[in-house]
């Protein structure tokens, strides 16, 4: 794969209609659209579940619903997605019933109202089999990693990261760029993203595109539900973890074998730490160096993706294409071979 002759650079100018969307002082992505290269995606409803924590105000859900209702996608709300037993949105019975419900109703894309915890849990007892032949398209992120994974590592399925209900459509405002992101994504419509990285290593190559929440990423060590990816992607976030516990994390994933079997890792953001006094300069920059020096694996960053405001939804367990240039990443996500 050689980089993309269709990707714009990232431009800051707002809104672009023409193929073209602006992310901020962050990224920017080019994005063309399908016309005619073969069947879209069914992307006319979204079901809503909780599958990991409860969710704190039903309102957000409502106007999650009525946001998403506007840019085209009919919605369905489980009936247990509102349900609340300690920490979590329901029991464990009663979340993998929301799971089962999901995949017998018939709108095409399943959402996750929010992340936490609690996921893990279910694991087990999740039939990934019958969540791979539904045809649905599960989305989430955070714990919901653990899902996007499972299902990878159980069957080779494709799910989507990125935008949730609560987080990204039921704030005070929703994201442009994440909201315009989402909807090309589930229609098909999104071929390129591009962004702008600070010191990306170069790198040219196509692999699995894998990953999500970090400590999510690494629970899963060791289990059934950590997929076997050689020669993939694997893309990475966190928060509220402070940058020696994402070193420690990243040093688990490196002397498991993890990191060294891929072509690229690509860093998104990590967010919401407090470093000390005692720090003496340590931060997150620190622990990207590090992970340059330890691990001879073309490291990116920058990726748009993590608990912030505009991010982008990814294909988990697609393959794709990444390749840099100066300033620059381009992830593929889809290639049309004219």
């Amino acid at each position: 794969m050689s980089t993309p002759k269709a990707a714009k650079p990232a431009t800051h100018a707002g809104h672009d209609h023409d193929h073209g969307h602006a992310c901020g002082d962050d990224c920017g992505h080019d994005h063309s659209h399908d016309h005619g290269h073969g069947h879209q995606p069914d992307a006319r409803g979204i079901y809503l579940i909780s599958p990991s924590s409860a969710v704190r105000d039903p309102a957000t859900v409502d106007l999650a619903r009525e946001r998403l209702q506007g840019q085209g996608f009919k919605t369905a709300l489980d009936r247990t997605a509102l349900a609340v037993h300690q920490r979590f949105a329901g029991t464990d019975a009663q979340r993998l019933a929301g799971l089962t419900r999901a995949i017998k109703q018939k709108l095409p894309i399943v959402m996750a109202t929010r992340g936490g915890y609690g996921l893990g849990r279910l694991l087990p007892a999740i039939d990934w089999k019958a969540m791979a032949d539904s045809g649905k398209r599960f989305v989430g992120m955070s714990d919901f990693t653990a899902f996007n994974l499972g299902l990878l590592a159980q069957t080779g399925a494709v799910s989507y990261t990125g935008a949730t209900a609560v987080q990204d459509f039921g704030g005070k405002k929703v994201d442009d760029l994440t909201e315009a992101l989402f909807g090309e994504v589930m229609r098909g419509e999104l071929e390129i993203l591009s962004f702008e990285t600070q010191d990306a290593d170069p790198v040219d190559a196509r692999g699995i595109l894998w990953g999500g929440n970090l400590a999510m990423v690494v629970s899963l060590l060791g289990t059934p539900y950590m997929p076997k990816i050689r020669g993939g992607i694997l893309f990475l976030e966190d928060v509220a973890e402070h940058p020696y516990r994402v070193e420690r994390m990243l040093i688990q994933l490196a002397q498991a074998g993890i990191l060294a079997r891929q072509k690229a890792i690509v860093l998104g953001r990590f967010t919401d730490y407090r470093l000390a006094p005692h720090d003496n300069g340590y931060d997150m920059q620190e622990v990207v160096a590090w992970l340059r020096k330890t691990v001879k694996v073309p490291v990116v960053t920058g990726l748009p993706y993590g608990h912030v405001a505009t991010k982008a939804t990814l294909p988990v367990g697609q393959k794709v294409g990444i390749a840099t240039e100066k300033g620059l990443a381009h992830l593929v996500l889809d290639e049309h071979h004219h």
